[in-house]
């Protein structure tokens, strides 16, 4: 070994003192000779190194350490010794020691017992004060380190089904995700099947958590030999964790694209549709899986478990027991339907909606009785949107209350401004669609009354529609509610007639005024485009109009788009249309100019003259 250049085992600055060149001023002999001994009689192993890096003396616990005797290891590099130059940092950090820039070194360095087995020390330079020379002492931590090791796994992995729990499986994510997998060879893909177990609260309810721990460890045991049999991947490239609950997640290293994904998932479903035998009880069990792959640039391990938290809810809402795709499309929808829903409520306040109203012509006189009002969301990002993109979401978080009562107070201020504007003419009724919900989490009543009462709008003006469905089922509260409403005057209909339970028999005792028929009873009376009309349709629509009158109620017909419908419609008694034929929906000034007019100046024989 070289003393006059700087490497593994040199000399720090070329000078080589000796032993006897050590300061032992004010020291006597006896004390000299109490340290030398303490130093070879003690446990820990030290050394006593120069300012070249080279041992000075060593006691004989580092003898038995890294093998020789004591007096053996004396010259002998330090850094050879305890593997200081296999890390650059630690390196550099042992020279700033050896030329007292640096006042002290630890790290943690494994290394080769003698007798062949590995153990792990923790290393410790620092100066001897009053000398040149810096005291080596090396521990031996190996009883710590497999402490920890225990420790670790019992922290991160599930004490149910052994598996790696949920920030162990994160820990393996995020490290997946910064590897530079091209680099490795890899293939810079990675992807995750998410899956929950389909009515695994059942089995703890009915059976014992005891047997529900059973079922989780049987579970999981399949789905490690799912892992494992894949032929796809490098080996060790599947990590199945579980999440938590009845959660579970296969992480997939270095993915070779969807069809992996979708033949583990597939896999996956086939051996869990298997029967367990859990200690006498046959269990059966399904699971829902959500699938995501992707290339892990760009990709955070946040962004990849919302997407499979997404596809998850997805396969369970499609019908449970199968597994879904993560479709970007779909996604994206979600999203927007997530940011309508997050707005909504201030866009009430903020005046982002608006009115349009649809004419309701009567079809013997072709005069517009009545409007219906469409409420619409002028979006500042969106554009305006219908109510089929907002209303389901207003009426889920329940912001349709709001909403619903500044649609009626609109809806019936506009109907009495018409009214006021046009007194030679008999006043048109305003038609405002009603959510279920609004009539159970509001005093629809109470809004209705104090509403009227504040625009001036006489009662048999306003018409509330609800559909079939709503009102058919409607008991209680509901039901009082359209008593309620029907007692004031205010006219009640029933919206889609023909598309629900159509319970005939519950209709007469409902609070109803008027029927409007679904659209799809409509469309069967077209003779354009060398179709024939099905005659059952007919046949329906004027037994329904024929009961309907019976009941004292009137009939309105959806969806009317040409003469002939709206020629048929009138022929089997139907009272009123409402479609394209008349008019979109439009602004309240074009109503104002339809208020009045008629759409068969002729008489029945002409043809209808669109109002728009």
């Amino acid at each position: 070994m070289s003393g006059t250049s700087e490497g593994p085992g040199s000399a720090a600055d070329g000078i080589r003192p000796t032993v006897t060149e050590r300061h032992t001023v004010g020291r006597s002999a006896a004390e000299l000779r109490d340290y030398a001994a303490a130093f070879n009689a003690a446990h820990l192993a030290m050394a006593v190194v120069d300012r070249n890096g080279l041992v000075v003396a060593a006691n004989h616990a580092l003898a038995q350490l890294v093998g020789g005797e004591a007096h053996s290891l004396g010259g002998r590099s330090a850094a050879e010794l305890v593997d200081l130059a296999a890390e650059a940092r630690t390196w550099q950090a042992y020279l700033e020691v050896l030329r007292g820039r640096q006042a002290r070194l630890r790290c943690t360095r494994r290394l080769k017992h003698p007798d062949g087995h590995s153990l792990w020390t923790e290393v410790t330079l620092g100066p001897m004060p009053g000398t040149r020379e810096v005291l080596l002492s090396v521990a031996d931590i190996s009883d710590r380190r497999d402490l920890q090791a225990r420790l670790r796994h019992l922290q991160m992995h599930d004490p149910v089904t052994r598996l790696p729990n949920r920030a162990l499986f994160f820990e393996r994510l995020s490290s997946a995700l910064e590897a530079s997998s091209y680099d490795q060879g890899g293939t810079g893909r990675i992807g995750l099947c998410y899956l929950d177990l389909d009515g695994f609260k059942a089995v703890n309810d009915t059976l014992g958590h005891r047997v529900g721990d059973r079922l989780l460890t049987a579970v999981a045991a399949r789905l490690t030999q799912c892992a494992d049999q894949s032929p796809y991947g490098r080996p060790g490239g599947h990590l199945v964790a579980r999440l938590g609950g009845d959660e579970f997640a296969l992480l997939v290293e270095d993915s070779t694209g969807t069809e992996q994904l979708a033949d583990l998932a597939r896999s996956v479903l086939a051996a869990l549709q298997e029967p367990f035998d859990l200690a006498g009880q046959r269990l059966s069990v399904s699971a829902s899986i959500g699938v995501v792959e992707r290339a892990t640039e760009g990709t955070s391990a946040t962004g990849l478990m919302q997407a499979a938290d997404t596809t998850l809810f997805w396969a369970k809402a499609d019908g449970k027991a199968r597994w879904t795709l993560f479709d970007p499309e779909r996604n994206a929808h979600r999203m927007t339907r997530q940011a309508l829903s997050s707005t909504l409520r201030p866009a009430v306040e903020r005046g982002e909606f608006a009115l349009e109203y649809q004419p309701l012509v009567d079809l013997e006189s072709g005069a517009v009785r009545g409007v219906e009002a469409l409420v619409r969301w002028n979006h500042p990002q969106f554009g305006t949107l219908t109510p089929n993109r907002f209303i389901g979401i207003a009426e889920e978080d329940g912001s349709i209350v709001q909403l619903g009562r500044w649609v009626l107070r609109t809806a019936c201020r506009q109907a009495r401004r018409w009214q006021l504007d046009h007194p030679a003419d008999v006043p048109v009724f305003v038609s405002v669609n009603v959510a279920v919900r609004q009539v159970w989490d509001s005093d629809l009543v109470g809004d209705v009354a104090e509403i009227l009462a504040e625009t001036g709008l006489a009662p048999e003006l306003l018409q509330l529609e609800l559909t079939e469905s709503a009102v058919m089922g409607s008991a209680g509260r509901p039901l009082q509610a359209l008593q309620a409403l029907s007692d004031m005057g205010v006219r009640i209909a029933i919206d889609d007639f023909g598309t629900g339970y159509s319970n005939l028999a519950y209709l007469s005792r409902l609070p109803v005024s008027v029927l409007k028929l679904d659209g799809s009873f409509v469309r069967g009376f077209r003779y354009e485009e060398g179709t024939h009309p099905n005659p059952a349709d007919e046949t329906i629509v004027e037994a329904l109009v024929q009961l309907a009158h019976r009941l004292g109620l009137t009939v309105t017909a959806e969806c009317v788009e040409t003469a002939g419908q709206a020629a048929r419609l009138r022929r089997v008694g139907c009272d009123t249309g409402q479609g394209w034929l008349y008019s979109r929906a439009v602004a309240p000034e074009r109503i104002a100019e339809m208020i009045g007019r008629t759409t068969y100046p002729t008489g029945h024989g002409s043809a209808p003259t669109p109002l728009v």
